[in-house]
């Protein structure tokens, strides 16, 4: 796996829990430019509602973006990502869904 997060995912997958710094704005106010996050590993006991920020792969790019909607389709259940500036991603379901941020300290 390539990307800017590969290996806070693989980790993930491992079952640890991550920290890492963010860069970019996109995500303003929730998460400012390289202040340090903690996510934690997928569990597929948890109930996502919009709002909550995951760290996600969209049509092989990584984000750290917010789940926007949530529906079913074809018996699947659809996660919207985008970031917090209105912008969005797309579509994915929950195998693409590695971990969410618990926490955001400067």
């Amino acid at each position: 796996m390539k990307g800017w997060a590969a290996q806070w995912i693989m980790e993930l997958q491992e079952g640890d829990t991550v920290q890492f710094r963010p860069r970019g704005r996109s995500m303003e106010p929730l998460i400012k430019d390289n202040q340090l996050v903690t996510v934690v590993p997928w569990e597929d006991t948890w109930t996502l509602t919009p709002g909550v920020i995951v760290l996600c792969m969209v049509n092989g790019a990584h984000y750290l973006h917010k789940v926007l909607q949530i529906e079913s389709r074809h018996g699947k259940v659809m996660f919207q990502i985008g970031n917090n500036k209105g912008g969005i991603n797309g579509w994915i379901t929950k195998d693409k869904i590695y971990g969410k941020v618990t926490e955001v300290v400067d």
